[in-house]
């Protein structure tokens, strides 16, 4: 229940309103992505497989739902964003083409509102804490990320079909459009893994890049 006084506006679903969660299936579009703020914990190894993946979820989520219901308290609901993911690998061809998951380095977030402040995130994470916490809890911190100009497409299907996906863009889009790579890979995903069918997953697939 909201506080006496407050008025709750409808709630936000980020998905729906912010143009860079945006992107066609089958297709590349050059977008320009604003600054946005994360909860973010870093990792390495096969998500598939890897304990660190799994606490790095274990960790961010907890936080992620304690501050939508703080704000919503506080009279600003909103729809928990989509894991996100940046991956890389000291060799670019581990990622695309030879998919060696136990070479990936990773950084999964979750996007926060801007009108949360550090001070916010501090006591919600500081309360999950007196719980039974991931072992990863304090290795959460807040990260702007600034792609700016970006390439995108939605990716329908399986996590091991994106490689020739990448390739493309990689490849053929991005150096015939005059640009360039020019930071991390970055996925968005629209599908929980644990509901959908791997053929029907929606993910989003993110290069920046600039001008070459």
């Amino acid at each position: 229940m909201p506080y006496p006084g407050r008025i709750v506006a409808d709630k936000i679903d980020f998905k729906k309103t912010l143009d860079a969660y945006s992107a066609p299936r089958g297709a590349f579009r050059v977008v320009e992505v604003p600054d946005r703020r994360y909860l973010a914990i870093d990792g390495h190894g096969d998500p598939n497989s890897s304990s660190e993946y799994a606490d790095a979820l274990a960790a961010l989520y907890p936080v992620a739902y304690r501050l939508k219901f703080a704000s919503k308290a506080d009279g600003r609901d909103y729809v928990v964003p989509p894991l996100e993911g940046l991956w890389w690998a000291d060799d670019m061809r581990a990622f695309t083409t030879a998919r060696d998951k136990t070479r990936w380095h990773w950084t999964m977030m979750l996007m926060i509102p801007d009108w949360i402040g550090t001070e916010m995130v501090d006591a919600t994470t500081d309360l999950v804490g007196h719980g039974d916490p991931s072992a990863q809890l304090h290795e959460i911190r807040i990260e702007t990320l600034s792609e700016g100009t970006s390439v995108q497409t939605l990716h329908i299907g399986p996590f091991d079909d994106e490689g020739a996906v990448l390739e493309r863009m990689h490849d053929e889009f991005i150096p015939a459009n005059g640009l360039r790579m020019s930071g991390t890979h970055h996925e968005v995903y629209f599908s929980d893994v644990r509901r959908v069918a791997p053929h029907r997953m929606r993910t989003l697939l993110r290069q920046p890049v600039t001008r070459a």
